[in-house]
């Protein structure tokens, strides 16, 4: 079994969610014990969502999931990269491709990514 170090950072740790073939950086989630023995076991990315206290089995409302492909685990055991087949085109619940679509210019945020998907028609929020 791999171990990780769940005991830092109040029993999670940083997931960052890469694209396998580009290298993107897609998005930063956290994966907490549960998530992350779900994801060995299904190879698919499961994180924990802070905001709503429970597992987050991504895509589980958009169907846009993400397949493991590689995982690597940093030198201390306490963070890791998913190297993932993003299915369905879009990791931000923005609707954008990547969660890092905006960039500092100037002083300002300047939007960079394009909108695969709107996010008011996909998760039913008027």
């Amino acid at each position: 079994m791999i171990e990780l170090d769940f005991s830092k950072y109040g029993g999670l740790i940083p997931a960052i969610a890469q694209d396998f073939r580009t290298g993107e950086v897609l998005m930063l989630a956290n994966i907490n014990p549960e998530s992350w023995q779900e994801t060995l076991a299904t190879g698919r990315a499961v994180y924990y969502s802070r905001s709503r206290k429970r597992l987050w089995r991504k895509g589980e409302e958009s169907g846009n999931v993400q397949l493991i492909r590689e995982i690597l685990v940093d030198c201390d055991g306490d963070s890791v990269i998913f190297k993932v087949e993003q299915i369905g085109g879009a990791a931000c619940h923005t609707g954008h491709r990547s969660c890092f679509y905006r960039k500092v210019d100037g002083g300002t945020l300047v939007e960079t990514g394009e909108t695969v998907f709107d996010p008011k028609k996909v998760y039913n929020k008027q």
